[in-house]
């Protein structure tokens, strides 16, 4: 049975001594300097509501809201409380207790989560849409006439955060079964994502392509489904479990070295499934092989030695690095993504200031808490120019495109890449050297 705050076991609630250790880590508390804004008055909060001594009512449900997940308190915390474990079931709760009262957001969430996030088919087919929309000049049409006044409000605030569908689709550009040219070392699947399906299918076949660099045979099925990540963070845990069970039986975890996952908040949530399925007797023991199988891109490549790439003529770049809450604190996936930049012939690493500090992407936050979020995009933004650098590396879909329209908007130019496209380009520098021989 998939966890409320109610059902939650109560000693994940006794972890927390309220010793204030999370709250200088926490974005939304730096902001107000509010206990209830902070993870220590959350928790206080959740413990209250289990207590029978506060309602699941419109003033919880805002404050979970207004929490980004972005799980900082958990790497700060000393006693080790599972903070993403409870605020999942708070929303949960939220979500079973007090529903959607307002008509418009039980729409957009029924058709989000319960509908284009639940068929892969059916969402690529609103993608195909989106991209003419945005290509064919329709787009720059009705913005100039500012036809967007027309749309309800909910929609008109959302439409210029539509992110812009990729040329092509993961399956358009890699094959299902691809093995490396040398000795295979390792048998593996990548898992495509939904936004990185989309918007970022380079970036899957840079990730195939680093994978088949380094010895690995790469599984990558044209159609995958939702991870989960996006019902388990809005407190759809019957779905999230629906979706996992789907992975799983796509991807029998037995029959890989690693299952790859490229975007940091996928893979936070893709690597507990076994909690998720716990009680289903047919998948609880696969669950834990999964979880054991599920890797990080970066942490694979770290962990299987990453070959550097031959020194190249290409003229040095200057590269500064922003970390993915999900992959950073969910995931404990630190040191890696910066030891394969390291790798990289040409490049001048830069340390950026509050690396680890959010960008106020964190899913679907830019929508539901704009001006937070706002807030939060222009602090990571002024970091980013200091540095000086032409190029900024990532690693989750989310960061890429909140960190991108905030520095288009102050009118910087600056590249926004990931660590493993940094080295697909370097592996095919190589390549095309030795044709020239």
């Amino acid at each position: 049975m998939p966890e409320k705050l109610t059902t939650i076991d109560y000693s994940f609630l006794q972890q927390c001594m309220h010793c204030g250790m999370c709250l200088p880590t926490c974005p939304t508390y730096d902001l107000t300097k509010r206990e209830r804004h902070g993870p220590r008055g959350r928790i206080a909060l959740m413990r209250a509501v289990v207590d029978g001594e506060l309602p699941v009512d419109e003033e919880f449900s805002k404050e979970m809201s207004y929490c980004l997940g972005c799980l900082a308190c958990q790497t700060a915390c000393p006693a080790g409380v599972d903070y993403a474990r409870l605020f999942e079931a708070a929303r949960a709760e939220v979500v079973v207790q007090q529903g959607q009262k307002n008509t418009a957001s039980t729409f957009w969430r029924w058709l989000t989560l319960e509908v284009l996030f639940m068929n892969p088919r059916l969402l690529r087919g609103v993608a195909r849409m989106l991209r003419i929309y945005q290509k064919s000049g329709i787009e720059n049409i009705v913005r100039k006439m500012r036809l967007t006044k027309l749309l309800p409000a909910s929609l008109r605030n959302v439409e210029p955060l539509a992110p812009r569908i990729g040329e092509y689709f993961s399956n358009e550009i890699i094959e299902a079964h691809e093995k490396p040219l040398g000795k295979t070392r390792y048998r593996v699947a990548v898992l495509t994502g939904c936004v990185q399906d989309l918007v970022f299918a380079n970036i899957n076949r840079d990730t195939v392509d680093v994978l088949l660099a380094n010895g690995c045979a790469v599984d990558t099925p044209p159609l995958q489904g939702c991870c989960g990540s996006l019902h388990g963070h809005n407190g759809e845990p019957t779905l999230a479990a629906e979706l996992a069970r789907a992975m799983i039986d796509q991807f029998p975890p037995k029959k890989y070295d690693a299952i790859i996952s490229n975007a940091g908040g996928c893979g936070s949530h893709l690597r507990h499934y076994s909690r998720l399925l716990a009680d289903d007797p047919q998948y609880a023991e696969v669950s834990k092989i999964w979880d054991s199988k599920l890797r990080d891109i970066h942490e694979w490549l770290a962990e299987i030695g990453c070959r550097a790439p031959l020194p190249s003529n290409e003229s040095s770049m200057v590269v500064t690095y922003h970390e993915s809450c999900h992959l950073t604190h969910g995931q404990k996936v630190r040191l890696a993504p910066v030891s394969l930049l390291r790798l990289l012939p040409c490049v001048s690493l830069v340390e950026l200031y509050e690396s680890a500090w959010c960008c106020g992407s964190a899913g679907v936050y830019s929508i539901t808490q704009p001006e937070t979020s706002d807030v939060l995009l222009d602090r990571k933004v002024r970091h980013i120019l200091a540095t000086g650098a032409s190029i900024l590396a990532t690693s989750n879909p989310g960061c890429h495109l909140q960190i991108e329209r905030g520095l288009r908007a102050a009118g910087s130019e600056i590249e926004i890449l990931q660590p493993v496209t940094l080295l697909a380009r370097a592996y095919r520098r190589e390549q095309t050297s030795s044709q020239t021989l």
